[in-house]
């Protein structure tokens, strides 16, 4: 009998061995993703930050003006000036929207029609 257990002792801890060198592999695998995943986000970052600076040099005011002047025959865009402009003040919004109430709600025993109360 004590062979038995010995060997089953053995045998378990040979698994356990074996189940803790996979996980150490897996560990080690989703490390290396980690790593390569945060390099190529750095360098995704990198080319938005190239792009964005090629935006900015391509949105200059005065290329723009410029094309816009050379192509005015064809598109017939006009400089901005800043009389074309007004107040916040000056700009009329519309109303917010105001919903009706049509059903009538009862509140502790007493009928409300359209949400005013006593």
């Amino acid at each position: 009998m004590k062979t038995f257990l010995y060997l089953m002792a053995a045998l378990s801890v040979m698994g356990l061995a074996f189940w803790a060198y996979q996980e150490n592999y897996q560990t080690q695998a989703a490390l290396k993703e980690s790593a390569q995943l945060k390099r190529e986000i750095g360098e995704l970052r990198e080319s938005l930050a190239v792009l964005e600076a090629e935006w900015a040099y391509l949105n200059r005011p005065d290329r723009l003006a410029e094309l816009a002047e050379i192509n005015f025959d064809r598109l017939g865009l006009l400089p901005l000036e800043p009389e074309q402009f007004s107040a916040l003040e000056q700009v009329a919004f519309p109303p917010p929207p105001t919903l009706p109430i049509t059903t009538p709600i009862e509140i502790a025993g007493q009928l409300q029609v359209g949400g005013e109360f006593p």
